[in-house]
């Protein structure tokens, strides 16, 4: 985030993208886990500018596309957060984003790359999550947005998703990392290896260990580029710690690795942007996901122990 101590939080109250209903209130669980407050007492100027608008489906009057369900809708939204985070970034403040279904990060990073383009610059994206999201709607078998959008930001699928960027691909696939996977799709495997997409799956963390995963997505989203946009799934992190997802994974990431993830992001310095997406308070307990997600994000904008 380049030292700049001034955030602006961004609600994406959709799903529309995902099978699960609820996740739509995620940004308001999210904010009453006091993530705002809490940014503040960092030392954080933090504008919170409410939600952008997103159809909610008993107002889609007509089905859509199975192979890519509430397209207009979704591509609706993405234009508005597009616009409001560069907006932010125009305003100089450190846009977060909160969800909301995952496919708002096609609208994000669009907004980012959007800003960093106008300089002459390039952006990588870390992306932490249990799934791909690479599918396309020729690969994907629900037809969920949610399931698509890294697959977009990285030049592949519908028309009117990948016009939300300036230029397709909005990130090039050697700079966008994936950490945490452990729950793929047989076209999201076929991708990820075809494009050369970095993806770091649950064994690489058992392994390598996630301080040594964490250095090296560093390395390869932030070579050539301004920094990196980060998108985190709650999803990626174990169920017993994030009940409240909509499509949990048993295996995920622990509590400490969560944060320790976080904490080494905010270290680099070259934090762009951020999403914190999939809390479904319908699914949770005592809003302990949202609250776990607020503290990612704390751990991202430099809360340490010491």
């Amino acid at each position: 985030m380049l030292d700049n101590k001034k955030v602006r939080i961004i609600g994406f109250p959709s799903d529309l993208g995902a099978s699960r209903r609820g996740v739509d209130m995620g940004p308001s669980a999210i904010r009453i886990a006091n993530v705002g407050p809490r940014l503040r007492q960092l030392g954080y100027d933090v504008d919170d500018v409410g939600n952008i608008p997103v159809a909610v489906r008993e107002s889609v009057a007509v089905a859509t596309d199975s192979k890519i369900k509430y397209l207009p809708e979704i591509v609706a939204a993405s234009k508005e957060l597009r616009d409001r985070v560069y907006e932010s970034l125009k305003a100089g403040r450190v846009p977060l984003t909160l969800g909301g279904d995952h496919s708002l990060a096609m609208g994000s990073i669009a907004g980012v790359t959007k800003f960093y383009g106008e300089k002459k610059q390039k952006v990588g994206v870390i992306w932490l999550d249990a799934h791909g999201d690479i599918n396309t709607p020729e690969t994907s078998g629900s037809g969920n947005i949610h399931g698509m959008p890294l697959a977009h930001v990285l030049g592949n699928g519908h028309k009117d998703l990948l016009a939300l960027g300036d230029k397709t691909p909005m990130i090039d696939s050697s700079r966008a990392v994936l950490i945490g996977i452990r729950d793929l799709d047989p076209g999201e495997r076929n991708a990820i290896r075809e494009q050369g997409v970095r993806a770091f799956t649950m064994r690489d963390i058992d392994e390598m260990g996630m301080r040594n995963v964490i250095q090296e997505a560093i390395k390869i989203a932030t070579n050539g580029t301004a920094g990196f946009h980060l998108s985190f799934d709650v999803d990626c992190m174990d169920p017993r710690d994030a009940p409240g997802v909509g499509t949990a994974v048993r295996g995920g990431t622990t509590y400490r690795e969560g944060h320790l993830a976080m904490e080494l992001l905010h270290d680099s310095g070259l934090m762009l942007a951020m999403d914190i997406t999939e809390v479904n308070p319908v699914l949770d307990t005592s809003n302990q996901t949202a609250d776990l997600a607020a503290e990612m994000v704390l751990s991202a904008f430099g809360k340490h122990i010491l």
